[in-house]
């Protein structure tokens, strides 16, 4: 069985080794959908009088973002996961129920993954900064490139260095579940059942006024927004166990922020302006070409894996070794308290280049 879901997960200890907090998503976005890796630096926002242009609507600009680096569909200003310079960390996932999801453009839930690492420096101020969004601006529009209309709700996972938040969101309303110890996770379905540590505080009353709930049983946010009740959620944490057998189809990039970072040019797409004939082809549902140089070069290794055994074998191998040889370089920086900046600020564009180098070599020969 391969992978082909939509998680996101966290492990904190005791369940990690060495006071670790791990957190890792995998997407099931279209096939020909481009993701690309890319960069944003701190910066200081002198007039706030400009708004802030997200994938479909303009907000409130504020004096201050924080250092980001972003997965996303190149085609929107968000991102599906991404982790700031604090070292705060969120995923995001569609999730459906009960309330009806809005077509209207409003902010993407991808917006709010961007807005919360830009704005909040611990997971929870994160949490802060998307329901304070998601109150003032909502939640919609279409999450698809092209006429295709795709449109869900929310639910986010948020960590730092200490504790991680599930937020799970239908409409305005959400509800939100602290996680201390041990590994959580989510997917496409809502998971937080009875353990609500925070809340939209109009979340309980609006369930009662349309009759999901009565008021005098234990509330259960899953069980009471869902279509169905989803409070045991078998599917979700067996989930993620899946997604390690996607990871020999690519190579570990280790990014570490610090400063004088250079651009990830080899995972950011080309940009289009919605101009002229750009404008038109939209219109006639023909995208722009938004592969950049490392999706390019997967698409001619994915050829070699499945068509020609001994490249493939040669390849992987090379690709084995390149992360063998990065994971002891990683673990050498986590375990040495002074970091030797100019040797680490560019792992991951150096790591890009190599992996590039280890495709362009069996895909000539």
């Amino acid at each position: 069985m391969e992978s082909c879901s939509c998680d996101t997960f966290v492990a904190l200890p005791p369940a990690t080794i060495a006071n670790r907090i791990i957190f890792g998503k995998n997407s099931d976005r279209p096939c020909d959908e481009v993701q690309e890796v890319v960069y944003f630096p701190a910066a200081v926002h002198d007039n706030l009088k400009e708004h802030l242009k997200c994938t479909y609507i303009e907000i409130d600009q504020v004096p201050e973002t924080y250092a980001v680096v972003l997965s996303r569909p190149a085609w929107l200003w968000g991102a599906e996961m991404g982790a700031n310079e604090h070292g705060v960390c969120i995923g995001n996932e569609a999730v459906w129920g009960r309330e009806k999801v809005c077509d209207e453009e409003a902010l993407l839930g991808m917006d709010l993954v961007r807005l919360g690492l830009e704005r909040g420096d611990t997971a929870e101020k994160a949490l802060n900064v998307i329901v304070d969004l998601l109150e003032k601006y909502g939640q919609g529009g279409n999450c698809s490139e092209g006429r295709m209309v795709f449109s869900y709700h929310n639910s986010f996972l948020i960590a730092d260095r200490n504790e991680a938040w599930i937020l799970e969101t239908a409409g305005k309303y959400w509800a939100a579940e602290k996680v201390e110890e041990g590994v959580r996770n989510i997917s496409n379905q809502l998971s937080i059942t009875t353990k609500i540590d925070r809340e939209h505080p109009d979340m309980r009353n609006y369930a009662k006024q349309r009759g999901w709930w009565d008021g005098k049983k234990e509330f259960d946010f899953a069980a009471t927004y869902s279509y169905l009740d989803t409070a045991k959620m078998m599917i979700s944490p067996g989930r993620y166990c899946e997604g390690y057998k996607l990871l020999n189809k690519s190579v570990f990039k280790p990014f570490i922020f610090v400063p004088n970072i250079s651009q990830l040019l080899d995972t950011s797409s080309p940009t289009f302006e919605l101009e002229g004939s750009v404008k038109e082809k939209l219109q006639f549902n023909i995208k722009p070409d938004r592969r950049h140089p490392l999706y390019q070069k997967h698409q001619q290794a994915l050829e070699i894996l499945d068509n020609k055994m001994e490249k493939a074998k040669t390849m992987l191998e090379s690709m084995s070794k390149l992360e063998k040889e990065l994971f002891k370089e990683m673990e050498s920086i986590l375990q040495n308290k002074h970091l030797h900046v100019d040797k680490i600020v560019n792992p991951f564009h150096q790591c890009t280049e190599d992996e590039i180098r280890i495709y362009k070599s069996n895909v000539s020969s």
